[in-house]
């Protein structure tokens, strides 16, 4: 193998982040199904806590056995791909964890009650899936979701459950729904820029 020049690597290195960033691009599906899913779940949510006022409203959120059976389905669909970078497998990474540890705090908070909290650790949640894979993509709607994440999750400290719920539907807007579709439109540029 010969030696790269440093800017010979950098490029090396680029074309690599544009390969990943058009691969999750095309994976914004993803990005937009749950982001949309875990929104109508807050407002359901909302919508049952204060204007139906049943104790059950924590009912709203099994709408995410839909994103679960949904997400199942295409990947098998899908085909793998035949090369991935070393950005395609952390970011794979950083999502699947994500998703066991949010699944370990539905165990925690059901166990040990408390769900007032849960808002704020969902939202902090979402913040470092975003905040990493906007970094790793060099993405900045995703990096600055993140950030307002954060100063979401501050605010929940200092409001009541219902307003939490409000929050946490602002925080995927935020973090999810809108970077998701900014990458969808580059990803169908993109696709269009594309010699046929």
């Amino acid at each position: 193998m010969e030696n790269l020049s440093p800017e010979e690597s950098l490029k090396v290195i680029q074309t690599m982040i544009d390969k990943t960033k058009t691969s999750v691009a095309d994976k914004s599906f993803y990005f937009l199904l749950w982001g949309w899913l875990v929104l109508i779940g807050a407002l359901l949510q909302y919508f049952l806590y204060v204007i139906i006022q049943t104790p059950r409203h924590g009912a709203a959120w099994c709408i995410m056995f839909v994103g679960v059976i949904v997400s199942v389905i295409r990947g098998a669909k899908e085909k793998s791909t035949p090369v991935k970078t070393y950005v395609d497998e952390g970011l794979t990474n950083i999502w699947i964890c994500l998703f066991v540890v949010q699944t370990l705090i539905v165990f925690v908070f059901a166990k040990t009650g408390g769900w007032a909290y849960c808002y704020t650790a969902f939202i902090l949640l979402y913040s470092i899936g975003c905040f990493l894979t906007g970094r790793l993509l060099k993405f900045p709607p995703l990096v600055w979701g993140a950030i307002a994440c954060w100063g979401l999750a501050v605010l929940t400290m200092f409001v009541d459950v219902q307003t939490n719920m409000l929050m946490m539907a602002a925080a995927i807007l935020i973090s999810y729904i809108i970077p998701g579709h900014l990458l969808r439109t580059g990803y169908k540029e993109q696709l269009q820029k594309q010699p046929k």
